[in-house]
């Protein structure tokens, strides 16, 4: 299988964001109310072309990603503390067409998590099947899930995922894995804390893995980090979830690629693995 990248625009987010301190309320307050901002941050989308089916693993974010929202209340805060810079030709559907693939002919699309960043492009695949956690998709629904900050209004009518559980997986630190294809090459991975059901997508090339991690964490240097990001769900869950990740890449070679990290492209061009000098023993 090969595996392309597709960056879909651009983030900037507060400092606090990517790396949040203290329980929920305060840490989320203090990353809304940052008036520090990281540098421009890709939002990366992936295109898995496999024996099976082409398979796209997020869908980024829309040209409309800064048309303001109002509810929940705290939406505008939300809009602030992370902005966009994206246009129509930065969509997954035109970068797609524009490197001779159709839209029509995915096979699968993989969501790590339905936050914006991640959703946004969803309305370019109405021919494929959509796969989410189950935790992720009961989260996001409905008014609870407007609260909680999805933008589930913006879905399409048509938009109904494949909720997916996690069977046991053994000579695996995660607790479960859904095999994808037949094959059993790609995999998604319970890596919840980000989001509620957050969850990651491994791709076993012979002796190598290639490991799609959404927001687990933002960068591959925070994958040490034991402080979690500004908006985490769960904090313990996150910090438990890169242990597993640490533990797999110890396991076998692994390619790291996070959605908003600048490196991620350049590792899977490389072929360049997480370091095992720098995995230590957690």
């Amino acid at each position: 299988m090969d595996i392309h990248a597709i960056q879909t625009g651009s983030t900037q987010i507060t400092k606090s964001w990517r790396v949040g301190h203290g329980a929920y309320l305060p840490r989320l307050a203090r990353t809304l109310l940052d008036t520090q901002k990281t540098d421009w941050l890709p939002v990366l989308t992936w295109v898995i072309e496999h024996p099976e089916g082409l398979i796209v693993v997020d869908t980024g974010i829309p040209a409309d990603a800064n048309k303001p929202v109002y509810l929940p209340p705290f939406m505008p805060l939300i809009q602030r503390a992370a902005s966009f810079q994206v246009t129509p030709a930065d969509e997954i559907g035109g970068q797609m067409m524009a490197r001779g693939w159709s839209p029509d002919d995915v096979r699968w699309v993989v969501l790590t998590h339905l936050h914006q960043d991640h959703d946004g492009g969803i309305h370019w695949f109405p021919s494929a099947e959509f796969i989410v956690s189950e935790a992720e998709w009961a989260v996001a629904q409905g008014f609870g899930g407007r609260m909680g900050g999805y933008l589930n209004q913006r879905w399409p009518r048509w938009f109904s995922p494949r909720p997916v559980a996690f069977e046991g997986a053994s000579r695996s630190p995660f607790p479960g894995a859904f095999p994808l294809t037949e094959a059993g090459d790609v995999l998604l991975v319970p890596t919840p804390g980000h989001s509620g059901g957050h969850a990651s997508v491994v791709c076993l090339q012979g002796e190598r893995a290639v490991f799609i991690a959404g927001d687990a964490s933002y960068t591959q240097d925070l994958l040490w980090s034991d402080q979690p990001d500004g908006v985490a769900l769960d904090a313990d869950q996150e910090i438990e979830s890169r242990r597993r990740i640490r533990q797999f890449a110890r396991q076998q070679p692994t390619i790291y690629l996070p959605s908003h990290d600048p490196d991620s492209v350049m590792r899977l061009e490389r072929g360049l693995t997480v370091g095992t000098d720098n995995l230590g023993g957690g």
